[in-house]
């Protein structure tokens, strides 16, 4: 690179590091328009933003604003990646748009990335998948264990029609389907948000063109049919920030991450909040529910990594008040 193309480069960081510290102290603004705020990118996501998210946002934002200065002075590019995570009760969705809007405003161009779109399968073969995994781990335990004995492949497979085999109350009928769940919830979770459901390595690759001055990347779009898949050309040349929402962007296996954000929520907020959003076909089983107490326990043991945690009352918790918190929920 060139003395003259050096000097270039200097300026620029400055000038993004100007257009920060000459916008403090932040005061957020009256929204008059909310349809103009930017959203994710996953197709035929609903976007509501009420005023609990407003007040989440603007409660995060100052503080964000102190971790992006010296993230984007680390990079040549003046480029840096954020993270709000958290079940989708909490509201993930909506308080990365605002984030989004609120950096806009100060001159900082960024992109709503929805980290929906890296699964390896579309999600109904996905919603598929983890329900096979959760029945064949199901049945093996019963072998391994002795009780898949004569007479139960049936009453097992009437149970599984109804959608039940999931549900803790049959077990009060069917004492030996509590070795089923049990066995079947452990291959569960040996399937849920690990690198064999989520294409981490696809979107660590977009994260790395970013951090390194790609003008023009390819990002992928996932709807539910076999047809709804496919790549748009995004252009990020006058983008410095890349926003990832996603329930997994705090993972170890997602690289690059500079600024994760948690936002703390229950396994019933977050059922309520995809069944206002029509998340998936069957919002209200047994097994949905099953898979969303797994993402939580999967959301908490990731909680350390985080450099901002929200309580769903709007508070920033250290590690150790969130970790009481949780504790107190499961009382």
């Amino acid at each position: 690179m060139s003395d003259g193309s050096s000097n270039k480069f200097k300026n620029a960081k400055i000038n993004i590091g100007e257009k920060i510290k000459q916008k403090l102290p932040w005061i957020p603004e009256d929204i008059q328009d909310m349809d103009s705020i930017p959203k994710g990118d996953m197709p035929g996501d609903k976007i509501k933003i009420g005023s609990q998210h407003i007040q989440k946002a603007q409660i995060i934002f100052p503080k964000l604003l102190e971790l992006l200065m010296p993230a984007l002075d680390e990079n040549p590019y003046q480029r840096a990646v954020v993270v709000v995570c958290g079940g989708s009760g909490v509201g993930k969705s909506e308080i990365a748009s605002l984030i989004s809007h609120y950096l806009n405003r100060m001159g900082l161009g960024n992109y709503i990335l929805s980290g929906d779109n890296y699964s390896h399968r579309i999600p109904k073969y996905n919603d598929a998948e983890r329900l096979r995994i959760f029945r064949k781990s199901g049945i093996e335990g019963l072998i391994s264990n002795g009780q898949y004995i004569e007479g139960r492949h049936a009453i097992l497979k009437e149970i599984q029609e109804s959608g039940n085999d999931s549900n803790p109350d049959y077990v009060n009928r069917y004492p030996w389907l509590s070795v089923y769940q049990s066995a079947g919830r452990s291959g569960l979770k040996n399937y849920l948000g690990t690198t064999n459901e989520i294409d981490f390595k696809e979107l660590t690759g977009i994260i790395s063109q970013f951090k390194n001055g790609e003008s023009r990347i390819f990002l992928k779009r996932m709807g539910r049919e076999e047809t709804e898949l496919w790549y748009d050309p995004v252009d990020f040349s006058d983008k410095n920030i890349m926003i990832i929402e996603w329930i997994h962007g705090n993972d170890r296996n997602l690289q690059g991450v500079d600024i994760p954000i948690l936002l703390n929520s229950t396994p019933q907020e977050t059922l309520e909040h995809r069944r206002s959003r029509n998340r998936d076909s069957a919002i209200d089983s047994p097994f949905t529910k099953m898979v969303l107490g797994i993402e939580q326990e999967i959301l908490i043991s990731q909680a350390p990594k985080a450099k901002l945690i929200l309580s769903k009352s709007g508070e920033i918790l250290a590690y150790r008040d969130f970790v009481k918190i949780m504790i107190q929920e499961q009382i």
